[in-house]
């Protein structure tokens, strides 16, 4: 999975990427995103239409509104534009971004489908216990963003896993995600990095130990980013 944004302004390097990678449009699953400053019908189908020309392939596997901010009027709106464009194939599936669980109730009582994905600041010192019930019981899908907590990776209890399962710091946090049910975003510009992020899956964090990783939680005091799951 690629995670792209209109906000990060890098739909077009993906694209290019895959073009100089040789590898299969239909082998990539590619995300973006609508940033709030373009919540309404017309603004959200022009920006789903750049996206596509950015891209420069015919759809995206995954697009969301990037927050809930600008009210609850203009998340709808910007939701049905995203909803309209699946319609007519430029999406291949619908979600949200920092949504908590009223902002998600929003697109149910305006009898809306519900988003395949909420993707949310989530690891073991922000883990949005709320949002994550809530996806779970409505079979909404978590992704976790800066699951490596943008590298602050010294907490003890992170280290003395590490060094008792032998693995890299970030390497626990990931698996401590699968573990939970939770589809981590690691990022990372270094090739032996992304390597390594992806060596977790013939392992497993033993019960106990899940456990000191989840006493860790902080609730929003343990975000590490903007976290805006608190919109109005």
């Amino acid at each position: 999975m690629i995670d792209s944004a209109r906000y990060y302004e890098n739909e077009a390097q993906v694209g290019v990427g895959l073009r100089q990678s040789g590898v299969k449009r239909e082998d990539i699953f590619i995300t973006s995103k609508v940033f709030h400053s373009d919540y309404t019908y017309n603004k959200t189908r022009n920006a789903v239409k750049e996206s596509i020309v950015n891209l420069g392939y015919s759809y995206y596997d995954l697009y969301l509104t990037h927050s809930a901010l600008g009210g609850k009027e203009a998340r709808l709106a910007a939701y049905k534009a995203l909803l309209d464009a699946k319609t007519e194939g430029l999406i291949r599936s619908v979600g949200v971004s920092n949504y908590s669980a009223k902002h998600m109730e929003e697109i149910r009582e305006a009898g809306l489908e519900m988003p395949a994905v909420n993707q949310v600041e989530l690891h073991p010192f922000c883990q949005q216990k709320p949002i994550v019930d809530y996806c779970n019981e409505n079979n909404i899908v978590v992704q976790a963003y800066t699951p490596l907590l943008r590298g602050a990776l010294d907490d003890p209890v992170i280290q003395e896993l590490a060094t008792k399962y032998s693995k890299d710091a970030a390497q626990i946090l990931i698996r401590w995600s699968l573990q939970r049910g939770i589809v981590p975003l690691p990022k990372s510009s270094q090739a032996q990095r992304i390597i390594s992020n992806i060596q977790v899956f013939d392992w497993n964090i033993e019960s106990m130990d899940m456990a000191k990783l989840d006493a860790l939680d902080r609730g929003k005091d343990g975000a590490v980013t903007w976290n805006p799951v608190d919109a109005d």
